[in-house]
């Protein structure tokens, strides 16, 4: 028997927690902040009672010389993300607003 699968929610967020050592000649998005970012993006998302959101973390997403980074399904849209404003910028226009953040974007 075939089951039909609904989504849950409308956004799911991968975000990129890779660390590699400070030595590995490819950066990481561990090492550039994501860490604390990723918190800070739980904490808002939570405070804000976001139920059409869900924030996952991810091993490297291949995008290491753009990190920190996230993609957001279904959609498959990219973000580059360094700061509490841009994740701010990010949760507004796109988990709220239904919209792109444009000057974040990754081309993937």
């Amino acid at each position: 028997m075939t089951q039909e699968l609904k989504l849950v929610t409308k956004y799911h967020a991968f975000c990129c927690a890779a660390q590699r050592p400070p030595t590995h000649p490819r950066p990481s998005c561990g090492g550039r902040g994501s860490g604390d970012l990723i918190n800070y993006l739980w904490e808002k998302a939570s405070a804000l009672n976001l139920p059409d959101l869900q924030i996952g973390t991810s091993s490297c997403l291949g995008m290491c010389s753009a990190g920190p980074v996230m993609v957001v399904y279904p959609q498959g849209v990219w973000y580059h993300f360094e700061s509490r404003e841009d994740l701010d910028e990010i949760i507004q226009t796109h988990f709220i607003g239904g919209g792109i953040v444009e000057r974040l974007l990754l081309n993937a």
